[in-house]
């Protein structure tokens, strides 16, 4: 595979942006062993923008010939109070029930679940006093202002009553970059500030400096969409404003599980949000485009219409679909159907696994949920 093809997988939907392409390319051009890494708080169920969205940049840069690398941030998600601040609940659940989810989804998604590195974060950090070095050099070179600045939407509102371990979370995820030796650090758009900072202090930190050929580089910063929540009534007016209004697990009805049943996803997507002729923002449209446009078509993508309504559409091309909906000659109602025909398609084995196999795991997981 050439420099282009690769960059080519790297920048196909759903990534939103490269920081940047042409460092990038420098890095492919040189033919260096990269390694990626993208890290997630361990809470609650896991959705498809979690899984789905984020699994496949995974695989995309796996057939780019990185090093994929994944951490399971018990301790940021400790410090974050997440299922109740129960550490010990955390790890648990990051090693059996978000292990096993992410490779089974990263294998439904053509990508190689073995070849995937599991991180868990207090394994990172334990008897590891580099780590601890490295965190501490960090906060030398940033602001209190630069850190406020690169915490979610919340927490900046929080103004002098945010809980000081939100403050030490941007950083800690900088040191993480660095401590895993990520070229390549991914997250959502709502994770670039974080991403931004790691960029900023990579030719000052003495600790775990990031290298290629015994020269510093800056780590390369690879951001995906987030979906839109099924429930919004109105497009966000700002990207900070979408990543309160994404998918998120502790608001059941704005997102779907990936382990949800056909008719749960069904009755889900016929309560989404989906004006006629709006394509920016639409949670509709943004799940057909991931669960049947990211590879190239081998067959047409059927919108099924009545016959008294023109009959069925049939595209090749995401785009195409767009623009027919936005000329208002598609109704909401039967994108809906669309969308959720294509996404129950490709859920269907992860929600079989999750009936056989994997029913424990989920079980205890949901137990979790409901008591946390």
């Amino acid at each position: 595979m050439d420099v282009e093809e690769r960059i080519s997988l790297v920048l196909r939907y759903p990534t939103e942006e490269v920081l940047t392409v042409e460092e990038l390319r420098e890095l492919f051009q040189g033919r260096y062993k990269l390694k990626h890494y993208i890290g997630f708080e361990i809470s609650g169920l896991i959705h498809i923008g979690t899984g789905i969205v984020s699994m496949s940049k995974v695989v995309d840069l796996q057939k780019a010939g990185v090093k994929t690398q994944i951490l399971l941030a018990d301790i940021h998600s400790w410090l974050n109070n997440k299922l109740g601040g129960d550490l010990d609940v955390i790890r648990r659940v990051a090693v059996t029930y978000y292990v096993e989810t992410f490779k089974k989804i990263i294998e439904v998604l053509g990508g190689d679940p073995d070849a995937v590195r599991f991180v868990l974060g207090s394994d990172l950090y334990h008897h590891n006093d580099e780590y601890w070095f490295l965190l501490m050099d960090v906060t030398r070179h940033v602001t209190l202002s630069q850190v406020r600045h690169s915490l979610t939407i919340l927490g900046r509102k929080m103004g002098e009553s945010i809980p000081l371990a939100y403050l030490v979370y941007p950083p800690l995820q900088v040191a993480d970059v660095f401590a895993l030796e990520a070229h390549i650090p991914h997250g959502g758009i709502d994770q670039r500030r974080a991403h931004i900072l790691a960029r900023e202090v990579a030719h000052k930190i003495r600790f775990y400096p990031l290298k290629v050929d015994d020269r510093r580089i800056k780590p390369v910063a690879l951001h995906h969409r987030l979906l839109p929540a099924l429930n919004i009534t109105s497009k966000p007016g700002s990207k900070e404003e979408l990543s309160e209004l994404k998918m998120s697990k502790s608001i059941p009805q704005s997102a779907i599980f990936v382990h949800d049943s056909p008719e749960e996803v069904r009755q889900k997507i016929a309560k989404a949000y989906c004006p006629p002729r709006e394509v920016e923002y639409n949670p509709v449209l943004e799940l057909i485009h991931i669960a049947a446009f990211r590879e190239e078509r081998k067959t047409p993508f059927v919108i099924k219409r009545p016959p008294q309504y023109g009959g069925d559409l049939e595209f090749w091309r995401y785009e195409e679909l767009e623009t027919t909906y936005r000329e208002g000659r598609i109704h909401p109602a039967d994108l809906k159907n669309a969308a959720a025909e294509a996404l129950t398609q490709l859920l269907e084995p992860i929600y079989r696994y999750f009936q056989g196999p994997g029913a424990k795991v989920l079980e205890e997981m949901k137990n979790i949920s409901i008591t946390r």
